[in-house]
C-alpha cells in the first residue's frame, strides 16, 4: 500500500522537529563554544575539535537514508535521534562546567557529549528529510523544504535570544540549567510533533519497485549510482564548499565579539540570535520571491543561490574589516546582513536539493539526502575545526586577535565566491541560464521536480 501524501499541517508539524533540533544545536555550537574560549580561556581549536567530532558522526547519514529507501520505519529513528541529541546537549553544558574544576574529566565528558550530539542529530535530521522527500507531493517539495528549514532557523534564533536573556548574569550553574531545560523542552516538542504522522505503512513508497518482487540493491551499489550522477556529484561539491564557508564563521563569531568588542556571554548569544534572525529573513524572502515571481526570472532559485553566496562573501569581508574599525563598526547590522546572505543562499539551495532528490530513473531520495547531508556535515566539521585552528595559529604568530579573526573571515569570503561559481556550473550542466530559461529547460526542471 502506498502511503498517503503529507498535508501542509503535517509538514509544519515535522518542521517543529527541526525547530527542536536547532534549539539544542545552537547552544552547543555557539554558547558552549564561546564559554570554553573566553571564560575558560581554552584554545579555540578545542571546541573546534569537539564540534568536528559531532559532524564526523554524521558520515553515517547515507546509511540512514538508504535504510529509509529500503522501507525502514522512520518515526522511531527521529524520536530516538532526538532523545540522544537532547542527552548530548545537556551533557555538553555539564562538561563545560566540569572543565573549570577538572579539565581532563571535563574534556572527556565533552567528547562523549559531542558524539551523542552528532549521532542523535544525524539520525533525526536525515530520517526527517527522507520522510519528507518520500511523502511530500513532488510539486510541494521545494516549499516544504523551505518551511522545515525556516522552522529550524527559527529554533536557532528564538533559542539564542531567550537563552541569552536567561544566561546573564552568567554562571556555570545557569549555563547547565538553561541548556538542560532547552534540551528537555525540545525533546517533548519533537515527540509530540512526529507522533502519528507516518502511520502504519512501512513500505518504500515506490510500488513500481515492490511489484516486481526484486531484491533491493546493496548500500554500496546505490551509493556508487548516486555518486555517478554528474549533477548530483557537483551539487555535493557545491554543498561542501558553501557549507565550509558558512561553518568557518559559526564557531568564531561569538569569541570574536567577546574578545574584540568586549561583549558578555549573554550579549554574544543575542548576537548569534541576530545572525539567525537574518538567516530567517533571507529564507523567507527567497520563499516569497519563488512563490510570486517566475522561476525563469527574478524568482529563479539558481539566481538567488548565486546572489546569496555573493552577499555572504561581502558580509564576511565586512567582518574582516570590523576589527580595524573598532567598536564604532555596526557589528549587529553586519551580523544581520551575514545571516541574511546565508539565508538567501540556503533557502534557494534547499529548494533545489528537494527537487533534485527525486531525479533519475531509479529513485533514491533517502540516499541522495544522506549523501548531501554527509557532505554538509563533513564541511561543518572540517570548516569549524580549521577555522578555530587558523585563529589560534595566526594569533600565535602575530599576537593579534584582530588579524587572526580578520584573516579567517576573509578566507571564508573567498570560499563563498567559489561556491557561487559552482552554482553557475550546476545550472549550465543542463543548459540552464540564471535568468530566462528556454521552454525546453523549463520542461526539464518541471520533470526533475516531479522526480521523472
Amino acid at each position: 500500500m502506498v502511503p498517503a501524501h503529507l498535508t501542509w499541517f503535517q509538514i509544519i508539524r515535522l518542521g517543529l522537529v527541526q525547530t527542536a533540533l536547532g534549539g539544542i544545536v545552537v547552544m552547543t555550537t555557539s554558547t558552549v563554544n564561546r564559554v570554553m574560549v573566553v571564560e575558560l580561556a581554552l584554545p579555540a581549536m578545542i571546541p573546534g575539535a569537539l564540534v568536528s567530532i559531532h559532524y564526523a558522526m554524521q558520515i553515517l547519514r547515507p546509511r540512514w537514508g538508504h535504510g529509509a529507501d529500503q522501507g525502514w520505519r522512520i518515526t522511531p529513528w527521529i524520536i530516538g535521534g532526538m532523545a540522544v541529541l537532547a542527552a548530548g546537549g545537556s551533557l555538553a553544558s555539564v562538561a563545560t562546567a566540569l572543565i573549570a574544576w577538572d579539565r581532563a574529566a571535563g574534556l572527556t565528558l565533552a567528547i562523549l557529549a559531542f558524539v551523542l550530539i552528532g549521532a542523535g542529530g544525524g539520525a533525526a535530521g536525515t530520517s526527517l528529510l527522507a520522510l519528507l522527500a518520500k511523502r511530500v507531493e513532488p510539486q510541494r517539495r521545494p516549499a516544504a523544504a523551505t518551511i522545515v528549514w525556516l522552522m529550524m532557523i527559527a529554533g536557532f534564533a528564538v533559542t539564542a535570544l531567550i537563552a541569552g536573556a536567561f544566561l546573564d548574569p552568567f554562571s556555570m550553574e545557569r549555563l547547565v540549567a538553561v541548556s538542560t531545560t532547552i534540551s528537555l523542552i525540545a525533546l517533548v516538542v519533537a515527540i509530540v510533533a512526529v507522533t502519528g504522522i507516518e502511520g502504519r505503512s512501512v513500505g518504500s513508497g515506490h510500488p513500481e519497485e515492490a511489484a516486481g518482487g526484486q531484491a533491493q540493491p546493496a548500500f554500496r551499489t546505490v551509493l556508487r549510482e548516486v555518486w555517478a550522477e554528474p549533477r548530483s556529484r557537483l551539487f555535493t561539491i557545491f554543498i561542501f564548499v558553501s557549507m565550509l564557508a558558512f561553518s568557518g564563521q559559526d564557531l568564531i563569531l561569538e569569541p570574536f565579539a567577546g574578545l574584540v568588542f568586549g561583549l558578555t556571554p549573554g550579549a554574544t548569544t543575542r548576537l548569534s540570535g541576530v545572525q539567525n534572525a537574518g538567516v530567517l529573513a533571507g529564507m523567507i524572502s527567497v520563499a516569497l520571491l519563488g512563490t510570486f515571481l517566475r522561476h525563469d526570472g527574478w524568482g529563479s532559485p539558481r539566481l538567488w543561490t548565486i546572489l546569496g553566496c555573493i552577499a555572504s562573501a561581502l558580509a564576511l569581508a565586512g567582518l574582516a574589516l570590523a576589527g580595524l574599525a573598532g567598536r564604532s563598526w555596526p557589528l549587529h547590522a553586519n551580523t544581520f546582513l551575514l545571516g541574511f546572505g546565508n539565508g538567501v543562499y540556503a533557502g534557494a539551495a534547499i529548494g533545489t536539493m528537494m527537487a533534485m532528490a527525486g531525479m533519475g530513473t531509479a529513485r533514491r531520495e533517502g540516499m541522495r539526502m544522506g549523501v548531501w547531508g554527509a557532505s554538509q556535515a563533513i564541511a561543518f566539521g572540517v570548516g569549524g575545526f580549521l577555522g578555530t585552528v587558523a585563529v589560534d595559529v595566526t594569533r600565535l604568530l602575530t599576537g593579534s586577535s584582530l588579524i587572526a579573526y580578520g584573516s579567517v573571515f576573509a578566507v571564508e569570503a573567498v570560499l563563498f565566491l567559489v561556491a557561487a561559481v559552482l552554482a553557475v556550473r550546476i545550472a549550465a550542466m543542463s543548459g540552464e541560464t540564471v535568468i530566462g530559461d528556454p521552454p525546453r529547460v523549463q520542461t526539464q526542471v518541471s520533470l526533475a521536480a516531479g522526480g521523472g
